[in-house]
């Protein structure tokens, strides 16, 4: 491996630069955090956050452990750039020394993006040059209260209530709950970090659909390792990824089951000790420390050399990336979706060797078109 790496930057548009400061240490940014999800809830400009804990809070971790790394809020000319598919403009295309590096998270592919980091180990078998890497564990994560000791009364939901199953959200749900002796709660984002009256947390998005969610992660059944609860979660192919055995989480595909896995946990104090145990085992796999670490491979291992081969790439092969990447835009009529999309609207532009390119594409398609048919008959 070379002796030094190129410039790695963390990249958070101008647009969405934080007005008031930027947290200095990974031990500050769920205070900076909470402040915001406690204005969202009056203020509709900090309603999408998730971007900043891929990008300010990977950043603030790698800084910390003495990475070689910057948060910038202007595109460099060169270097390997790491953003979210949120700060990134649709049409961004990358320059003759520049990697970028998608953090896709729950959106769409970048059109133009040569790396993807993905949080569903299921997406790197569709999405090419993808790479798996957890996303980071609650932070500020505050554990259930020793305290409780076998108490079983409070049962939560730590998520965005629409993206629980109509069926949890309605009021018979709590109803059924109270007479099993329990209490429901879906937590507001200001309190994501707070499991210290929690005895048990449940998450379903749907139970009629067969919906794998492989674009999700599995981090609701991380922060309940690292909180000391059970989990009772849907079966999402990032949990199935995880499990072991039934004592990482007990899985549920109908109300009933819900129930009964609630009775299951309320009754058996043995299997609640064991879940909990198992899960400070499990907890040890996604802790920031670690987490730093397959930043760190990823980076050197992957994100460098894919930089290497970019900047030696002949100036034919970088123009036909770009052909390639505008073609398959037009041709799955890709459309802007996000934010900075819609700011940067402007027509997408390609070079007349691009245009080149793409029409020397189009006749080879179609003559193989035509050999085709002249075979079949």
């Amino acid at each position: 491996m070379r002796d030094r790496l190129p410039s790695v930057y963390f990249y958070i548009p101008e647009s969405d630069w934080p007005a008031d400061y930027i947290p200095q240490s990974p031990e500050t940014y769920w205070q900076w955090m909470k402040s915001r999800y406690e204005m969202s809830e009056s203020n509709q400009m900090y309603k999408y956050l998730g971007k900043y804990n891929w990008t300010l809070q990977a950043y603030l971790y790698l800084k910390a452990d003495g990475f070689p790394c910057e948060l910038t809020n202007t595109l460099p000319e060169e270097g390997i750039v790491l953003s979210h598919r949120n700060f990134l403009p649709f049409h961004l295309q990358p320059k003759p020394r520049l990697l970028l590096v998608c953090i896709k998270a729950d959106y769409e592919q970048h059109p133009y993006a040569q790396l993807h980091i993905v949080q569903n180990p299921q997406e790197t078998k569709t999405i090419r040059d993808s790479y798996y890497i957890p996303n980071w564990p609650q932070p500020g994560l505050l554990p259930r209260n020793p305290g409780r000791g076998d108490r079983f009364e409070n049962i939560a939901f730590f998520g965005i209530e629409k993206n629980l199953a109509p069926e949890l959200r309605d009021l018979s749900w709590q109803e059924q709950l109270k007479a099993l002796g329990l209490r429901w709660q879906v937590v507001s984002r200001a309190h994501w970090n707070d499991y210290r009256d929690v005895d048990a947390i449940l998450a379903v998005r749907n139970f009629c659909e067969q919906e794998s969610y492989s674009w999700k992660p599995a981090t609701k059944l991380y922060n309940a390792w690292h909180a000391d609860v059970p989990a009772i979660l849907a079966r999402e192919s990032a949990f199935q990824a995880e499990r072991k055995s039934e004592l990482d989480y007990l899985e549920v595909t109908s109300l009933n089951d819900a129930i009964l896995a609630l009775k299951r946990l309320r009754d058996d104090l043995q299997l609640r000790h064991a879940m909990v145990e198992n899960g400070r085992v499990r907890a040890e796999e996604t802790k920031p420390a670690k987490l730093v670490s397959q930043w760190h491979n990823f980076i050197t291992d992957v994100a460098v050399p894919a930089y290497d081969r970019w900047c030696k790439a002949s100036s034919w092969n970088k123009h036909s990336y770009v052909a390639h990447c505008y073609l398959k835009i037009q041709e799955n009529y890709l459309q802007p979706l996000y934010e900075h999309d819609r700011k940067h609207e402007s027509k997408q532009q390609i070079g007349f060797q691009e245009r080149v390119i793409i029409s020397m594409m189009q006749v080879s398609r179609t003559v193989n078109r035509k050999v085709e048919r002249l075979l079949r008959k």
